[in-house]
């Protein structure tokens, strides 16, 4: 196992990954078919399996029966109904129902149809952070992988061969992204949490 080579690897994989672009949503209201297969299209670098599905039917019939996302109209969606289910995705991995309702409540209820301010200009504003971001991360990434390339230094050479002492400085550097989803993660609860206890 070469840990330094899975490490160029991901940072690769990373470089491939960007959010969707608002021009490649349709202008036009679409079928829920339509919707499935847009998703698919632009979400499919991210798929772990090639048979995954990014959102499927009763995934969005359910987010609408949640209040998460607005009925469509005459069973079409809007470009407005395609951000919000972007945001959805993005959220949905690492949050309840219940919290998602609640993140994405100002925006379905305030900004949904709203001529001022809408969904689509949140999108862009969010998502015009990406680059930076996606910079910030690379680094941390390195950050955490050199940390852990260090560990397991004391371990007594003819205790563990060079393969099981690459497989547990993989296992340290997974520890060390995991506590940082899990810290996370905490925190958009806790946001959720004081969002909630607003209303």
């Amino acid at each position: 196992m070469d840990n330094k080579k899975i490490y160029d690897e991901m940072i690769r994989f990373l470089d491939t990954i960007s959010y969707v672009k608002p021009d490649k949503i349709p202008y036009i209201d679409i079928y829920m078919d339509q919707v499935t297969g847009i998703m698919d299209e632009h979400l499919k670098r991210v798929k772990r399996h090639e048979d995954d599905k990014i959102l499927t039917k009763t995934m969005i019939n359910n987010y609408t029966k949640a209040k998460i996302l607005p009925p469509p109209e005459k069973k079409k969606y809007s470009r407005e109904h395609m951000f919000l289910l972007l945001f959805i995705y993005y959220y949905k991995g690492i949050l309840s129902l219940e919290d998602l309702k609640t993140i994405l409540e100002d925006v379905r209820t305030r900004y949904f149809k709203n001529d001022d301010i809408s969904v689509e200009d949140i999108y862009k504003e969010v998502f015009s952070m990406e680059a930076c971001q996606m910079e910030v991360l690379k680094k941390d990434i390195s950050q955490k992988f050199e940390q852990a390339q260090e560990t397991f230094k004391d371990i007594k050479k003819e205790a563990i061969n060079e393969d099981s002492l690459e497989r547990l400085r993989l296992f340290s550097f997974a520890c060390e992204l995991g506590f940082d989803i899990y810290l996370k993660q905490l925190l958009l609860e806790n946001i959720c949490d004081r969002l909630h206890g607003e209303k």
